[in-house]
């Protein structure tokens, strides 16, 4: 364990990011899990509301640097990639 004041307020301040990049994280799962299951019920309002907020939330990810940035335009391409396929 850390013993300088320093080193104690890293510790705190990695746990704080920690568990704000999961929760982050875990939002942006739920959201792109949304338009999966809506292309999978061919639903395509659904679809596109959905892929809308997932594209806001993983640019916001790249943005703060919780996701990578080439990360992140991956994900959105192959969620436009499905979209495209639904409406095709």
């Amino acid at each position: 364990m850390a013993n300088h004041a320093s080193a104690l307020k890293r510790v705190k301040q990695t746990r704080n990011r920690r568990l704000r990049n999961k929760s982050y994280k875990s939002a942006i799962s739920t959201t792109v899990k949304k338009v999966f299951s809506s292309i999978e019920e061919k639903n395509a309002d659904a679809a596109k509301s959905s892929y809308k907020q997932a594209i806001a939330r993983l640019d916001s990810a790249a943005n703060k640097g919780i996701l990578h940035r080439k990360t992140a335009s991956r994900k959105i391409s192959r969620l436009t990639k499905k979209l495209s396929q639904l409406s095709a």
